[in-house]
């Protein structure tokens, strides 16, 4: 989203905020014996990481929401004087009932949502879908100073207090996992419309569909996840951002060592195109219909399905032109620009296979001469061989091209 729109001319600051204070990560930090800061930093880290190694952009800010209390405190003063908020035993809650139009993101009425809802023991709310602002001290839990009392913000309030520091009052594009549209994005649109006086909080809300394995969401508490670093292991960071970028962002992705498979072999696909050195010297291949195909689909609510099928179309003609005797500099050009916007490198895989290199190559020539001599037995005998010997094949007009897992 964010290459797209700034290859569409816009102007773009992209702000992640990092949670180092909240319910599960007090209880982890305090099981480990370190600080909640220094949990936090450490997966991070690590996130920050994995997003590196899939080419991800890193953000232009990067608040971490200890280092902004200063500013909560100040909105849920601001909500407190508008009647929106109410102190209850030095904790601080936001009235909902204040909010006429409360639920309109999730299209949930406070009835609705009555169903199920429950007050924790020792909290003191009006409503029982009021939510904490700001929590009272607990013992073993990290404290600030605050008008209330000594406490912590609430999960809710980072966000309206960075987004608003960091970016204004209303904001383009705000995404998430469709798992937090209640009760936390609902819950940003209440503090933070109702602090700057109904302003809009949200342009564009962009959720996502939630990963799957096996038809269940993916996650830590289920045990039916991988991590980043074992996707990687096994494939290339163009192929994991194919097999997402296959799926309309708003639907489910279903994980599948045979979906992960097909993603490698299309990254292959694309790479062997960018990658190819018959360009002749006649007449140019036409691109300009391939860009308009990729343009539009991704001016469609960022269809990148669609516009990866472009990208093939693209791949597709580029090798069979340069069969021809045409000249494909433009188009090859042209195809790692588009895959670029979509984060692909397309880089040539290295085949570090050290002194076995000359005898994979010898294998791949005595393979070829079996296929032209209809032994296709025998030529799957020394295909299977090489996948083994962890070398993976890639069958094209141009030949075979091959690689070490």
């Amino acid at each position: 989203v964010r290459r797209y729109l700034i290859y569409r001319g816009y102007k773009v600051k992209y702000v992640q905020n990092i949670t180092d204070v909240e319910d599960k990560i007090i209880d982890r930090a305090n099981r480990l014996g370190i600080k909640p800061r220094e949990l936090a930093e450490k997966f991070a880290n690590h996130y920050f990481e994995d997003m590196a190694a899939l080419n991800v952009l890193k953000p232009d800010v990067i608040p971490y929401a200890t280092e902004e209390i200063p500013t909560m405190i100040e909105v849920i003063k601001g909500l407190e004087k508008k009647g929106h908020a109410y102190a209850a035993n030095g904790s601080v809650y936001f009235r909902v009932r204040s909010m006429t139009d409360y639920g309109k993101l999730s299209h949930r009425t406070l009835d609705s949502m009555m169903a199920g809802a429950r007050v924790e023991v020792g909290e003191e709310k009006e409503h029982p879908m009021d939510f904490a602002l700001w929590k009272a001290a607990k013992p073993g839990e990290p404290s600030w100073d605050s008008p209330w009392g000594k406490g912590r913000p609430g999960w809710h309030i980072e966000c309206t207090a960075m987004s608003i520091k960091y970016l204004g009052e209303t904001i383009d594009i705000h995404s998430g996992g469709q798992d937090l549209i209640f009760p936390h994005h609902e819950n940003e649109i209440a503090q933070s419309e109702c602090y700057t006086g109904q302003k809009p909080f949200v342009k564009y809300w962009m959720h996502n569909g939630l990963f799957q394995q096996s038809g269940e969401k993916m996650s830590k508490s289920l045990g039916n996840f991988q991590t980043i670093k074992q996707v990687l292991e096994k494939h290339s960071a163009d192929g994991f951002r194919l097999f997402l970028l296959t799926s309309y962002y708003r639907s489910p992705a279903t994980y599948s060592a045979e979906a992960m498979e097909a993603a490698e072999k299309g990254a292959d696909r694309l790479r062997m195109a960018v990658n190819n050195a018959k360009s002749g010297s006649g007449k140019k291949l036409d691109i300009v219909g391939y860009r308009q195909q990729f343009i539009e689909f991704m001016d469609d609510d960022f269809g990148t399905s669609q516009a990866i099928a472009a990208l093939f179309d693209l791949a597709r003609d580029i090798n069979r032109s340069a069969e021809s005797g045409m000249d494909i500099g433009e188009a090859r050009q042209t195809l790692r620009e588009l895959s670029g916007i979509l984060g692909l490198t397309l880089q040539e895989a290295t085949n570090d296979a050290g002194d076995a290199a000359p005898f994979i190559e010898l294998l791949l020539a005595t393979r070829k001469r079996l296929r032209e001599a209809k032994q296709f037995q025998l030529a799957d005998e020394v295909r299977n061989k090489l996948t083994e010997l962890g070398v993976t094949l890639e069958d094209s007009a141009q030949g075979t091209a091959w690689k070490m897992k």
